[in-house]
């Protein structure tokens, strides 16, 4: 069992960190840059080219079933599920076959809103209750892991 953390916008590392030391899960941060190492053994940096995709491409790559990736990236949480991994957005949303379909589909539709200038593709502000929702989100996913 490992966490993988799509770390270059994640607003929720410091919590995934603080959740996988109570289950001792190892973590593995990758980005294109920009992260301080950690002394921390359970703790993985990882250092991908600049370049779009090379974070996503390496975790979708390297995730295993029964593994967990954090992200945004509804097309990155696809790839993690159809590889029996689990995908928590950073806001405690989890990913599954149920709804990764919608959320791909939703995604398409308004990248076409905003390219049309129907939408100028404003994202709610990321809050205190996203937050908990996350860490909630994740611990109940490790615990069901345990």
């Amino acid at each position: 069992m490992r966490i993988y953390v799509d770390g270059d916008a994640c607003p929720v590392k410091a919590e995934v960190l603080k959740v996988a030391e109570r289950y001792q899960v190892p973590v593995t941060i990758v980005s294109n840059g920009g992260l301080r190492p950690s002394r921390d053994p359970m703790i993985q940096n990882v250092i991908v080219p600049h370049g779009a995709d090379a974070a996503d491409d390496w975790i979708a790559e390297h995730i295993g079933a029964g593994e967990i990736v954090i992200t945004a990236d509804i097309p990155l949480a696809s790839r993690c599920l159809e590889k029996q991994a689990h995908a928590l957005g950073p806001t405690g949303k989890a990913f599954d076959a149920h709804n990764i379909g919608m959320a791909l589909s939703m995604r398409e539709l308004n990248q076409h809103l905003r390219e049309t200038g129907e939408s100028k593709g404003y994202n709610r502000p990321f809050d205190a209750k996203d937050r908990s929702n996350f860490l909630q989100a994740l611990d109940r996913l490790l615990a069901q892991a345990s």
